[in-house]
């Protein structure tokens, strides 16, 4: 039984980023596991809950019954109401008990996936209840996986893997958005070039052009005037688009060129992780 070759690299992303996280938190004492992450009311304890749970959901497990406490400030939708269900059912779960279902769930989950057999375009049901490809749903995860790797990195002290397998599949999945927040979310007019130039272990340039019909497409190739140029290195960027952190908080950080009431409407639209 093989994979299908255009599955192998989002497979190979999450097995790296699924095993740095496992090896980030077997050797946590207690009460580091409720260190404070940059997510709202998520501690490392959550954010380990919140991966598990949902590799439990593409194993085909069923959904925790659970009620959820009504004082939980940061929970805010629908969305955010599945979402924690999956985290506060393990809120008051011990550091063994949370590393024998994290090791669990990844031998299950890696057996999966190494005896996936469906191609790229098979539908399936994704744990944000929507239905997509297994091609999409795979880079989501590695995506999700190495970001919140990245979570815990910075709420224990323990930088790594910002260019892993990882970091490449979020790049390529976080460039897709770009043409729907320039054209859509910020409205940048017709005929503007909006130039994204990314500095530091993951190194890209991308221009999104936006068409006389109001359609945005984007590309590797320079743009000679372009209406603004964004620049910042590759931690910004990937925190701002994964909702990680406000534009103000890290504006020293963020060069802008050209349109700077287009570039604020950029940025304030920037995140599109839910």
């Amino acid at each position: 039984m093989t994979v299908h070759p255009s599955l192998q690299s989002s497979i190979d992303a999450w097995t790296h980023s699924i095993e740095a996280i496992t090896e980030l938190v077997t050797p946590l004492v207690e009460g580091e596991w409720n260190r404070a992450t940059d997510l709202p009311g998520w501690s490392v304890r959550d954010v380990v809950s919140h991966v598990i749970g949902l590799e439990c959901e593409m194993l085909g497990d069923p959904r925790p019954i659970h009620t959820l406490p009504r004082d939980l400030y940061h929970v805010r939708s629908e969305s955010a109401r599945r979402m924690e269900v999956q985290v506060d059912v393990r809120r008051h779960h011990t550091a063994p008990e949370m590393l024998s279902e994290l090791e669990y769930t990844v031998i299950r989950r890696s057996r999966q996936l190494r005896n996936e057999s469906r191609q790229p375009d098979a539908v399936v049901r994704s744990p944000l209840d929507e239905d997509r490809t297994l091609e999409f749903v795979l880079e989501q995860r590695a995506l999700d996986v190495w970001v919140h790797e990245q979570d815990l990195r910075r709420a224990l002290g323990k930088p790594g893997n910002a260019d892993s397998p990882g970091a490449h599949v979020t790049r390529d999945l976080l460039v897709r958005a770009l043409p729907g927040i320039v054209a859509k979310r910020a409205q940048a007019p017709t005929d503007s070039a909006v130039v994204f130039d990314i500095t530091g272990p993951v190194e890209f340039m991308r221009t999104v052009r936006v068409g006389a019909d109001g359609k945005a497409t984007i590309d590797g190739s320079v743009s000679l005037g372009p209406t603004v140029t964004l620049a910042m290195d590759w931690d910004a960027f990937h925190r701002l688009a994964c909702g990680r952190i406000r534009p103000a908080a890290i504006a020293g950080q963020i060069k802008i060129d050209g349109d700077h009431e287009l570039a604020q409407a950029i940025l304030d639209n920037f995140a599109v992780t839910p």
